[in-house]
């Protein structure tokens, strides 16, 4: 498939099985999806919180660790 670019600063173009990847234009890989519409739009979200800093709430710590007995 060709590549398309948007905003003049990624890719997006139609990977094997029908995904749809966007990468930088130094080519490395950012977002995966299954619509090309959906991969645009989080491409650009993801950008845009690399530019602007992605918001960070203090205090808040996730465990991902599972307690108890099975």
């Amino acid at each position: 498939m060709e590549k398309k670019l948007y905003d003049e600063c990624f890719y997006v173009e139609q990977k094997k099985y029908g995904l749809w990847n966007s990468t930088n234009l130094e080519g490395k890989g950012l977002i995966t999806s299954l619509i090309e519409e959906e991969c645009v739009r989080a491409t650009r979200f993801y950008l845009k919180g690399l530019q602007e800093g992605f918001d960070k709430e203090d205090g808040k710590v996730y465990d991902g660790t599972v307690r108890g007995k099975l």
